[in-house]
């Protein structure tokens, strides 16, 4: 049995305010085209399906199609879990729909294991799944524990229940898979993993993850990656768009589980092409060196992170034409002579709402923007901007 392994779409996300719907629609396409080719039996989707509780219309109506083509008009079983970013009880709404489709969607965790009939296979998938196990989705809490390290034991020991409670009827007949959408310690994060629960006390240990399976997919953490210590193979499949610039370099991919009862799961990472790259650029040569690379055409299919040496902070005229003649430029950073010299200084990133900030304040003499007039502000950026772009 061949299960493709996808999780953290977080369709609805932006960045730098700018839409990435485009990418998402490519992106559905390109996994669709892998199920094909890859000759999928079904396909495991570990959770953050959108980017927030409210996604907007058109991320709801991408979802619907993709999953239909994905399915395969019902031919091809698709199973999906909550995460952490998604409303369970609005994403599963239309189970009971789609469930007749032979797409299977868990909002909250509950202790019936899912055992689906796979076409064209003798052996049933039975399938574990834990949506994102947060303590009012658990309708448990921990609050009276105030010790970090012992609530993260506890925690790690009712995720190691739970599961153990998913699969204690599991057949060796069956494709025995569990799924959740939780942070496994010592995985590698991003920054664009949001939640504060990343990290912290809500993290399971490698070895609460259950061992009554052949595999377990996993979602949260966008960088792919394998688990260590797990009693039988875990792993991350990753985002399928890079969301922040701390993910610049890597290869963004799904995860391909050949599986057959009683034997070890193979794995394969299948690359993904969909997606604008995250890049960026070191303008060592000052704002003549950018215009050149925009001439160049440099990174055209790119986001870019700009971090430009410059003697004065730029004016925001200057700022404007740049982004106008160049979209891609999302951020801006200056470095000024002082501050290279200064080895304590700590760079940040210099978006443009702080451009903004700054330039306002040598205006007005030292006042600063409230959020109000700052939001205004990067409304009228990104509408001129998009009106260019048409």
């Amino acid at each position: 049995m061949r299960l493709l392994h996808t999780a953290d779409w977080h369709i609805g996300r932006t960045i730098e305010g700018r839409d990435r719907h485009s990418e998402h629609e490519a992106f559905f396409e390109e996994l669709t085209e892998i199920a094909e080719n890859e000759k999928a039996d079904a396909v495991l989707m570990a959770g953050d399906v959108f980017d927030s509780v409210n996604p907007p219309a058109k991320g709801e109506e991408l979802f619907y199609e993709s999953m239909a083509r994905l399915s395969d008009n019902g031919r091809r079983p698709v199973i999906i879990i909550s995460g952490n970013h998604d409303h369970p009880d609005r994403l599963a709404a239309a189970r009971t729909i789609l469930k007749n489709h032979n797409i299977y969607i868990q909002g909250l965790p509950s202790l019936m294991p899912l055992r689906i009939p796979v076409a064209g296979k003798e052996t049933f998938l039975s399938i574990a799944g834990l949506p994102y196990p947060s303590e009012s989705r658990l309708k448990q809490s921990f609050s009276e524990l105030s010790d970090e390290l012992v609530l993260r034991d506890v925690y790690g020991e009712k995720i190691n229940e739970f599961f153990n409670r998913l699969t204690k009827d599991f057949s060796e007949q069956d494709v025995r898979i569990a799924m959740s959408h939780l942070f496994v310690a010592g995985g590698s994060g991003t920054e664009s993993e949001r939640p504060i629960e990343v990290g912290g006390a809500y993290t399971v240990k490698g070895t609460q993850l259950p061992k009554n399976v052949q595999y377990t997919a996993l979602g949260h953490l966008h960088r792919p990656q394998d688990i260590k210590h797990s009693q039988a193979p875990a792993r991350y499949s990753g985002s399928p768009l890079a969301f922040s610039f701390s993910e610049t370099g890597y290869t963004k991919s799904v995860t391909m589980v050949e599986v057959e009862p009683m034997k070890d799961a193979r794995i394969t990472e299948i690359p993904l092409s969909a997606g604008k790259p995250l890049v960026k650029w070191k303008a060592a040569g000052g704002m003549e060196q950018v215009h050149n690379w925009v001439l160049e055409r440099k990174d055209s299919h790119a986001w870019i992170d700009l971090e430009i040496h410059m003697d004065d902070i730029p004016s925001m005229e200057e700022v404007h034409s740049l982004k106008k003649e160049y979209p891609g430029i999302l951020t801006i950073r200056p470095v000024f002579p002082d501050t290279e010299e200064d080895n304590s200084f700590e760079r940040k990133h210099v978006a443009i709402d702080e451009l903004f900030k700054q330039f306002y304040e040598r205006q007005t003499g030292g006042a600063s923007p409230d959020e109000e007039l700052t939001r205004l502000f990067l409304e009228l950026v990104n509408e001129e901007e998009e009106e260019q772009g048409q």
